[in-house]
C-alpha cells in the first residue's frame, strides 16, 4: 500500500497545490489520483471493501481510469468519508428529487478545497477574465439552505466576483421580481454590465414574469447569465433551444454569454460550457477532473462516438472518493462532452445494479 498513513493535512495540502497549477500533465494526475485513491482505500471503509471485491488496491491500480467508479447513489446508503466525524464538517445534500425521502450527503472536513476549486474554476470560465460585475442571485441564501452545494456556491461566486451591489432575489415568498427588474432596468440605463445567476428553473420563472409583465431588456456588453441543475419539476420546462432563445431574447444577451454550468452534490469541481449558441454544448473542466464515458454494466469505456454514462474523476474530492459514476448520459466531444440527460430503460438498468453491487460489496 502506498503510503496509507498519509496525514490528513499533507493531502489537503497536495490538493491546493495542484489546484493551483496553470495545468498538469497526464503523469501528474495519475500521481495524485493515485495518492488520493491509497488515502481513500485506507480510511475509507465501505469504499475499501468495494475496491478489494473488484480487485482494485494502490499495488493493483496504475491509472486514474482503473480506480473503481463508486454509483452515485451510493452517497445515500453509506457515509463515504476518509476523516472521522467532526463538529465542523460541511455537510453537503442532495435535493432528493429521484428518492425524497433519501438525501446523499457529502463531507467536507474542510472547505478550502471546495472553495479552491470552485472560484479557480468560476474565474477563468465564467467571469472570463473581466472585474467584479454586480450579481443577481436567483437562488435562495446559504442561511436559508446550509446544506445545498449550490448556495454555498452562488454565495462565493457573490462574494469574490460580485460588487456591493450585488443580491439575492428569491426569497421564503418566491422571485423578488420586481427588485430584479429595478437591478437589470439600472444596468441597462447605466451601461454597466451585469450577471445573473440562478437555478434553470427559477429562470424559467422569472421569463414567465417578464412576459406577464411584458417586459425585456437590453443589458449592457459584458452582461452574461449563468443557469444550473436543470428543473426539477419546480417549472415548466422547456427545450435546450427554446429555453435558451427565450433568455437571450428577454434580456438582450447573445446566446454566447448564457452559460450552463453542470455540477453536484457529489463532487467538488464543476463543468461549464462556452455559451449556448448551439445546443447541445460541450461542457469541459478544469486539469483537476478527468471523464470517461462508460457502459454502467461493465465499467468499460464504449466506443468513440458512442452513448455511455458519465464517470468524473475529481481530484478536489479528497474526504470521500475521487471517482463517480453519475446517472448521466454523455457522448465525447471535442474538448469534453456533450451532457445529453438522464439514463434511462437500459442504462439506469446498470446504474441501479451498479448501485446493489457496491452495497454488498461495502457492507459484506
Amino acid at each position: 500500500m502506498s503510503n496509507s498513513a498519509e496525514p490528513h493535512r499533507d493531502i489537503v495540502q497536495a490538493v491546493l497545490a495542484f489546484i493551483a497549477q496553470d495545468g498538469c500533465s497526464d503523469d501528474d494526475f495519475d500521481r495524485l489520483a493515485l495518492r488520493l485513491f491509497a488515502y481513500q482505500y485506507a480510511n475509507d471503509e465501505p469504499y475499501r471493501r468495494f475496491c478489494q471485491r473488484r480487485g482494485a488496491t494502490p499495488r493493483s491500480v496504475r491509472r486514474w481510469f482503473d480506480i473503481p467508479a463508486v454509483p452515485i447513489d451510493a452517497f445515500k446508503e453509506l457515509s463515504l468519508r476518509s476523516q472521522p466525524p467532526s463538529p465542523v464538517d460541511r455537510v453537503f445534500m442532495t435535493s432528493g428529487t429521484t428518492r425524497s425521502d433519501v438525501k446523499g450527503r457529502h463531507f467536507h472536513p474542510t472547505l478550502a478545497v471546495y472553495d479552491s476549486s470552485t472560484t479557480r474554476n468560476f474565474a477563468r470560465r465564467f467571469m472570463q477574465g473581466s472585474g467584479r460585475l454586480p450579481m443577481g442571485i436567483l437562488f435562495p441564501t446559504e442561511t436559508v439552505m446550509p446544506n445545498s452545494s449550490l448556495a454555498h456556491y452562488l454565495a462565493l461566486a457573490a462574494s469574490e466576483f460580485g460588487t456591493s451591489g450585488s443580491r439575492y432575489f428569491v426569497t421564503p415568498q418566491g422571485l423578488d421580481s420586481a427588485g430584479l427588474c429595478d437591478m437589470l432596468a439600472q444596468a441597462e440605463r447605466s451601461g454597466e454590465a451585469c450577471a445573473v445567476l440562478g437555478a434553470t428553473y427559477s429562470f424559467v420563472h422569472l421569463m414567465d414574469e417578464l412576459r406577464r409583465r411584458g417586459m425585456c431588456f437590453r443589458l449592457p456588453t459584458g452582461s452574461r447569465v449563468l443557469d444550473t441543475g436543470g428543473y426539477k419539476r419546480q417549472s415548466r420546462e422547456l427545450p435546450l433551444d427554446d429555453f435558451y432563445a427565450e433568455l437571450s431574447e428577454m434580456l438582450g444577451i447573445d446566446r454566447s454569454m448564457c452559460i450552463n454550468m453542470y455540477g453536484m452534490t457529489e463532487l467538488s469541481t464543476q463543468f461549464y460550457d462556452d455559451g449556448n449558441a448551439g445546443v447541445p454544448s460541450v461542457k469541459s473542466g478544469p486539469h483537476w477532473i478527468r471523464s470517461r464515458i462508460v457502459d454502467p454494466l461493465t465499467g468499460r469505456d464504449v466506443p468513440a462516438g458512442e452513448r455511455g454514462i458519465l464517470v468524473h474523476c475529481d481530484l478536489a474530492n479528497f474526504n470521500s472518493v475521487t471517482t463517480i459514476l453519475t446517472e448521466d448520459v454523455g457522448v465525447a466531444a471535442d474538448g469534453g462532452f456533450l451532457l445529453l440527460g438522464r439514463a434511462e430503460g437500459a442504462q439506469a438498468k446498470g446504474c441501479s445494479l451498479a448501485v446493489e453491487e457496491f452495497i454488498r460489496a461495502a457492507t459484506a
